[in-house]
């Protein structure tokens, strides 16, 4: 998206605050891996710091796995130097420890769950930063309005805003980002991204895996605030931002928040706009699913739903009355995650023609398999202007990276593009808010349905 680092700016210091943690075995290891096989010029030196005691062999065994898991395996050789040290990211002095003699560029990335990110946060001497450091950390970005803010703040005193990378790793995803280009670049599509031919967004992440694990960080937090309060309401501004001056992080970031800026609940009822739900036993595929409340880790008596579907508008000229329809769930008996656009129909149909016309066509980016597809309305069989649905589908492939490769390549280059900026992550609580205080009060009913079904009826 941004400018590439040139080679003599390529060697960064990344500090993984949390490496002994779960994200960094599953996800930030492999990613860079991956990234050091294909950018054969870039050089890491880097650090990990967590709470658990391991020693430097176990730690280069670690990292050694996990770069063979996503590469040929001889990226680790590629890594300048690397070390381990035990850790509480949380005392003052140990933070100072870590950081002490850390010169040129350096990453901190937050591996952390967000209450110990913002206690990291509050530790850290500004005077122990190098001038060009990077903080990188996962959402979520606070846990309101209120809340967000604050830690913008926070992080304020630390770097500048362009040195805060928020990770969204669904931006770094190839088939999401063609959503620009198929929008920006043909003529086809251009004239007609507005609410004059769109009739309805969805936007959908279904999933079949259940709570694997997750239930210290998932049910406290459930399917609106992990997916739709950041994942999905970033992928909307894919769909509904205003064609950017450029790609590069000041325009396209100011674009995408002026989308969240404009986007509101549907009819402004929070109750009759969104929908929780959450997974009772059942079987997906082979495997016995328990019921939510029955996994361990997870308290019943709040009431987490797995399940959420909120529907929104974007209140500006191109999208007035156009519903996004935005959901996300657990357990369920398909995968299907999506963007959907539903065209109007066309104002005049001939009688001529048999059958009926659902709409004037539906374009879907599709994630696994990553493909897009445009349903048209054809005619053929015995009869000549008998209609029928055919769909034109162009694989993506599996891109060129992960999605966490891209973030980090991102990262490791200062190029914040693909972030989330402060103001963003602000109104997306913004947006959410009405919907949580409905929920708390009763408002909107817990629906449940089995796992491995297609949801609540």
């Amino acid at each position: 998206m941004g400018q590439r680092a040139s080679v003599e700016q390529m060697v960064t210091t990344l500090l993984i605050l949390g490496a002994s943690g779960d994200l960094t075995s599953r996800l930030l290891l492999p990613a860079l891996g991956q990234l050091l096989g294909r950018e054969r010029d870039r050089e890491v030196t880097l650090i990990g710091a967590g709470s658990d005691r391991l020693d430097e062999a176990s730690w280069r065994e670690r990292v050694s796995d996990a770069f063979a898991r996503s590469g040929s395996g001889d990226e680790f050789a590629r890594v300048k130097d690397t070390h381990y040290l035990r850790a509480d990211v949380t005392d003052p002095d140990s933070m100072h420890r870590l950081l002490a003699g850390i010169t040129g560029s350096l990453v901190i990335y937050f591996a952390l769950p967000p209450a110990v990110t913002r206690r990291c946060c509050e530790v850290i001497a500004p005077a122990d930063l190098p001038e060009h450091t990077v903080l990188a950390m996962e959402k979520p970005f606070g846990s309101d309005v209120e809340s967000a803010r604050s830690l913008n703040q926070l992080l304020l005193t630390l770097v500048p805003e362009e040195h805060v990378f928020r990770v969204d790793d669904f931006l770094g995803r190839s088939t999401l980002l063609n959503i620009l280009s198929v929008r920006l670049t043909n003529r086809v599509f251009a004239p007609i991204w507005n609410a004059d031919h769109v009739e309805s967004v969805e936007i959908r992440f279904d999933e079949t895996l259940a709570l694997e694990d997750r239930a210290r960080y998932y049910d406290q937090a459930g399917a609106l605030v992990d997916m739709i309060q950041s994942h999905l309401l970033q992928v909307l501004t894919l769909v509904a931002m205003e064609p950017p001056a450029g790609l590069d992080a000041e325009s396209f970031r100011a674009a995408k928040t002026a989308a969240l800026r404009a986007t509101r609940i549907w009819a402004d009822d929070p109750v009759k706009a969104s929908r929780r739900a959450r997974y009772t036993a059942g079987t997906i595929g082979s495997r016995d699913v328990p019921s939510y409340v029955d996994e361990p880790g997870v308290d019943a008596a709040r009431d987490t739903e797995t399940l959420a579907e909120v529907v929104v508008e974007v209140r500006n000229e191109r999208w007035q009355g156009v519903p996004f329809r935005l959901r996300s769930g657990k357990a369920l008996g398909l995968k299907r995650s999506e963007v959907a656009l539903k065209l109007r129909p066309v104002r005049h149909l001939d009688d001529g023609f048999i059958g009926k016309v659902p709409d004037g066509g539906l374009l879907t980016f599709a994630l696994g398999p990553d493909e897009i597809r445009l349903e048209l309305n054809t005619t053929g069989g015995p009869e000549p202007f008998q209609l029928r649905r055919d769909t034109l589908a162009s694989s993506l492939g599996d891109g060129l990276l992960l999605a966490y490769s891209e973030v980090l390549s991102d990262i490791l280059d200062g190029d914040v593009t693909l972030s989330v900026r402060a103001d963003a992550a602000e109104e997306s609580w913004r947006i959410i808010q009405p919907i949580r205080e409905a929920w708390a009060r009763g408002d909107v009913p817990l629906e449940e349905y089995p796992a491995g079904s297609d949801g609540p009826r």
